[in-house]
């Protein structure tokens, strides 16, 4: 038991000095293989690897076309045409709103959350460069319509992070409805008018807009495709994924062959986009890959059994549990999905025979798995969070304080208000 927290804290520890969770996920199995009494290289051959390549095989082409559907947007200029869009219809007194807007229309379509930070933060400056608002407020503002309710809350979205609970619990992409939409809504409002306030707050002591430094920023004033033609793959995919039940797989084909079709004249940046996609998604299903090898090996050693009682007997609703184990290893790996990946491959038969045995929704178990890791996963050393802020050109010291409140304190307040519903058999 002691071996699987000092695991997870070399594993939390590398991690939040930048360290790929690549190589130091064997590293930290390898802690809690020999604290645990297992071979070191057997540990690794067998256990973690075989939970490596088991996501892997489950997981890759949904990353591989996630993130080719993502390119394809970015490159034929179709999730600009979508961001310019929406912040136009808002206007300049509602800059927030319309960035917010732009970046949740984005990910619940599909577009991965790095290629939405991308698309939306050259009108994120334009829009805050004529409502005068400060720019420490962009991270916050991009955050929360990317990496929070579109993220883990909206019913269908494919996101991976809402995807992931569905080989779990036999679930799909809708899973609790009502749980999800309360949740969404939680997120939204609630961090939209924290914004608001920060944003009349920083007025008031008179930070305002300010031109970035050492930045090329891109011509938002270039022509792109057109709003409706540049809705249509997003909307396939979640047409495809939702109402016809199709596989993932499925519905972001059908999406990437949309793109292609309307972007016919522009068939000599294909290859290098789908490339540039294919490529991107490596890292991304490697990192979680390894996290989930991390918690096949923890799953066994012999204190696995001590965790896991200490976890399932905690008192009340076994969906605190849940959120606890899941929320923990988020922030620990820094990633959603890879704390996520780690808690459900230990746990997440346990907690289908709960459902079971309970007489609870496994959709509730579906939906507290999704909505908890998009928590803690957002501290400081996370991935999505440093390219924000690099993009965006602002510093920890500037901004972190809103993604903080947007996209770590109101989710995890959105568990709690979720796990409470689940509690009434609202589902």
């Amino acid at each position: 038991m002691l071996g699987i927290i000092l695991g997870l804290a070399v594993l939390m520890f590398l991690a939040y000095l930048g360290w790929s969770i690549i190589w130091i996920a064997p590293i930290s199995a390898g802690v809690v293989a020999l604290t645990g009494g297992l071979d070191l290289l057997e540990s690794y051959k067998g256990p973690y690897m075989e939970g490596f390549v088991s996501f892997a095989q489950q997981w890759f082409p949904v990353f591989m076309l996630g993130a080719i559907f993502g390119k394809l947007m970015e490159d034929t200029g179709m999730a600009k045409s979508v961001a310019v869009a929406l912040s136009k219809m808002m206007g300049k007194k509602q800059a927030i709103l319309g960035v917010l807007l732009a970046s949740a229309v984005l990910t619940y379509g599909g577009v991965s959350l790095f290629v939405v930070v991308f698309a939306v933060y050259p009108l994120a400056i334009g829009l805050f460069r004529e409502a005068n608002i400060s720019r420490k407020l962009i991270p916050g503002t991009v955050a929360l319509g990317a990496f929070t309710f579109t993220m883990t809350a909206v019913p269908g979205t494919p996101q991976i992070q809402n995807l992931i609970p569905t080989e779990y619990f036999h679930t799909d992409a809708t899973a609790a409805p009502i749980m999800g939409i309360v949740a969404m809504l939680v997120m939204g409002v609630g961090g939209y008018f924290y914004l608001r306030w920060r944003e009349k707050n920083l007025t008031e002591k008179g930070e305002v807009y300010t031109e970035p430094k050492n930045q090329k920023l891109e011509d938002t004033s270039s022509p792109v495709p057109n709003f409706i033609l540049s809705l249509l793959p997003l909307i396939i995919v979640l047409v495809t994924l939702n109402i016809f039940k199709f596989d993932i797989i499925v519905a972001l084909l059908s999406g990437i062959l949309l793109i292609l079709l309307l972007n016919i004249t522009k068939f000599k940046s294909f290859v290098k986009a789908i490339n540039g996609g294919a490529v991107g998604s490596v890292t991304a299903i490697i990192n979680t890959s390894a996290a989930v090898g991390f918690g096949s090996v923890v799953k066994a050693v012999p204190g696995f059994e001590t965790l896991t009682n200490m976890l399932l007997n905690i008192k009340g609703n076994p969906l605190i549990s849940e959120a606890i184990a899941v929320n923990l290893l988020a922030g620990a790996t820094g990633s959603a999905s890879g704390g996520m990946g780690i808690a459900l491959e230990a746990l997440g038969e346990k907690y289908y025979q709960l459902a079971l045995q309970t007489g609870i929704s496994p959709e509730a178990f579906h939906r507290v798995a999704s909505l908890a890791s998009g928590g803690l996963d957002t501290l400081p050393h996370n991935g999505a969070v440093l390219t924000l802020l690099t993009i965006t050109g602002m510093s920890h010291k500037d901004s972190y304080k809103d993604i903080f409140v947007v996209s770590l304190v109101i989710p995890i307040l959105s568990v709690v208000i979720a796990i409470l519903l689940a509690s009434f058999g609202l589902y």
